[in-house]
């Protein structure tokens, strides 16, 4: 999809990943709608690369409603591009997790990505031209100790987004999906613990917005940040109980972004 003169919206935006793929996409010619829920960093990033700041909690249907609203009324009243980046996680045993977190973890990472998409995209579709993408995490695809309904979150992103390209195959709005393993941002911290392990090594957060942009630009279904982590689902896939015995025997060894 060409970027130049689109209207791309990016959740997540006010920093980690969301914040350079705004940089990227702006360094690309889009006008950029740049969204957060801190009103001082989301206005910082947006004014630096000459975009829009939106301010909105999606972890709310409300909220949700209200930023797709606001995107909807700039000048040209569309938006051509839907980066979905917002999101947080929960380190802990499921038993132990607040039914609270429960609640708002599934709200801001899978139904709020999903109704923002369902505001947006009818827009898309009248114009015959648009793109989707979908930033999931490696959690979705394998499963991670510690981190159950991250992952099913991630998973049930992923299974939309799947779903959603073929039911959109011919109307001019491609699907994509970059699938990062561990970035180096503030998420882990955010999470309630760090990221402590040796390998693999976390990436910049540069390496996954260039894949984002490089999906909407070349329409790619998917891309896996680095890309050998595709291997590990594909083990899944292929020999699940071997697959299940390494996790078992390795414990984290695969981690969420």
């Amino acid at each position: 999809m060409q970027l130049r003169s689109a209207v791309a919206l990016i959740t997540g935006a006010s920093g980690g990943i969301g914040e350079v793929v705004a940089e990227q996409l702006a360094a690309r010619g889009a006008e950029v709608l740049v969204h957060g829920r801190d009103r001082e960093r989301t206005e910082a990033v947006a004014s630096r690369v000459g975009g829009r700041a939106l301010v909105a909690d999606l972890a709310t249907a409300p909220g949700v409603d209200a930023l797709a609203a606001e995107a909807l009324a700039g000048p040209r009243a569309a938006v051509d591009v839907l980066v979905l980046n917002a999101g947080q996680g929960y380190a802990g045993p499921f038993s132990a997790m607040p039914a609270d977190r429960i609640e708002s973890l599934l709200a801001l990472d899978l139904t709020g990505a999903i109704r923002l998409t369902h505001s947006l995209l009818p827009g898309m579709l009248a114009r015959g031209r648009g793109h989707l993408c979908f930033v999931s995490s490696i959690a979705g695809r394998t499963g991670v100790a510690g981190e159950a309904v991250y992952a099913a979150a991630k998973a049930g992103l992923d299974a939309f987004a799947d779903s959603l390209r073929l039911e959109l195959a011919g109307s001019g709005v491609g699907v994509s999906v970059v699938v990062p393993t561990v970035v180096d941002t503030e998420f882990f911290n955010r999470r309630g613990r760090p990221y402590e392990r040796r390998s693999p090594r976390p990436v910049p957060p540069g390496q996954v917005a260039a894949a984002v942009v490089d999906a909407i630009e070349q329409d790619r279904a998917e891309r896996f940040v680095p890309a050998w982590s595709r291997i590990a689902p594909a083990v899944r896939a292929v020999a699940p109980a071997a697959f299940r015995r390494l996790s078992l025997r390795f414990g984290e060894d695969v981690r969420s972004r």
